[in-house]
């Protein structure tokens, strides 16, 4: 069964051109059941939604950046890729810690009554003040793994070019997740980028452990984006001239074997 957790482990990223470059670091994310926020927010006395705490939750962090519930944009995204077999959402996430937070992506698992995993929902953010979403549904389970991909719509890292294709590989959430994203250029892959955790449970015991752990978690994130981004600049690596954002606010790609290229809508 889904349930409320907390996945902590590593975040790594390789880059095989033009120069090569690796980075890992040790994250935490919450796994929530949008349904389930409030709930958690009152059982809970270091996490809160909407309201400043040791750990939070602000709607306005997500979707397409407004106060509304965050359960009902998702579902209205759902409603139009023709999705209509979900039961549960799930939100995979870094969560503000004193007040800050900065998701480069945050994750949305939809299953539909039977447990089943039916699509998933990449919300993507970059240091520019810009946001995208990725909705892709779920074809084959192979070997407990799914497999994904899409054409990159939305200017992420100034150091990559737009012309570029994300391929994924999920692990369902269980005892143990993992979410890979491998970047594709014409000339073959560029970026390997994945998160794997472990499972616990959310209680206040366990969140307190981890702010004493990773008191500065999302400061670090997005410390680490700039220092990375120097590290590159002194690689000798170039800015890349970037794109508007998408037009529309989350892109609908169709179930796609790994081996065909399919297109979005």
């Amino acid at each position: 069964m889904v349930e409320n957790g907390i996945y902590e482990g590593m975040v790594r990223h390789a880059r095989f051109k033009p120069k090569p470059h690796k980075l890992s670091y040790r994250v935490y994310s919450l796994f929530v059941d949008l349904e389930k926020i409030d709930a958690l927010s009152k059982e809970l006395k270091y996490f809160s939604r909407n309201r400043f705490n040791l750990l939070s939750f602000y709607d306005r962090d997500h979707g397409a950046g407004r106060p509304d519930n965050i359960l009902s944009w998702v579902r209205g995204e759902l409603a139009k890729a023709d999705i209509v077999t979900v039961d549960k959402i799930y939100l995979l996430f870094y969560p503000r810690i004193l007040g800050y937070a900065f998701n480069p992506i945050a994750t949305y698992y939809c299953y539909d009554k039977g447990g089943n995993l039916v699509a998933l929902l990449y919300a993507v953010r970059n240091t520019f003040g810009g946001r995208h979403a990725y909705l892709i549904k779920v074809g084959s389970v192979e070997k407990n793994s799914i497999h994904q991909q899409t054409d990159k719509l939305f200017h992420v890292s100034p150091f990559i070019d737009m012309d570029m294709r994300y391929y994924f590989t999920v692990r369902p959430p269980g005892e143990k997740l993992s979410l890979s994203i491998r970047v594709d250029d014409d000339a073959g892959t560029l970026l390997m980028a994945n998160f794997s955790g472990k499972r616990s449970q959310i209680s206040d015991a366990s969140l307190k452990r981890l702010f004493l752990r990773y008191p500065f978690l999302t400061f670090k994130v997005i410390f680490a984006i700039h220092i990375e981004a120097i590290k590159l600049l002194f690689k000798g690596l170039h800015l890349k001239k970037g794109a508007p954002d998408p037009k529309i606010a989350v892109t609908i790609v169709e179930a796609c074997p790994e081996e065909k290229r399919c297109t979005s809508t």
